[in-house]
């Protein structure tokens, strides 16, 4: 099983970026997608979360700018990342599972057993 992520680079503040998370081995229809970050000298953090239910939750300082989705015939997680910050820059990462966690759970790294190896995204002017 891997995950692929892809779609970083750098962007102006106030810009969008699109990041891929492609799968091979193994199907998203059935698992929980989550996306994380880590910005130098910071902890991975959890950025948001597509549930195979399809429900979606966001961290706080992203809701209303990111939207996280999927395309099943593709086999592909996307997270669309408007109105980008300084403070987004980060290696940002797709990790998948299957397994049923609950939400506060799927907030952390704990439940993931498959992981993308990150893109990075810087915003910069």
């Amino acid at each position: 099983v891997q995950l692929q992520a892809s779609g970083g680079g750098l962007v102006q503040p106030g810009g969008s970026l699109r990041l891929s998370c492609a799968a091979s081995g193994r199907s998203f229809s059935s698992d929980n997608v989550g996306w994380f970050r880590q910005a130098p000298g910071k902890e991975r953090e959890f950025v948001a979360l597509l549930r195979k239910t399809g429900g979606t939750s966001y961290d706080n300082r992203v809701k209303g700018r990111f939207t996280v989705s999927r395309d099943n015939a593709k086999n592909t997680i996307y997270l669309q990342m408007n109105s980008l910050k300084p403070e987004d820059t980060a290696i940002y990462q797709c990790a998948a599972t299957g397994r049923n966690a609950i939400l506060s759970e799927l907030w952390s790294t704990r439940p993931y057993d498959y992981w993308g190896q990150g893109t990075l995204v810087t915003v910069s002017s």
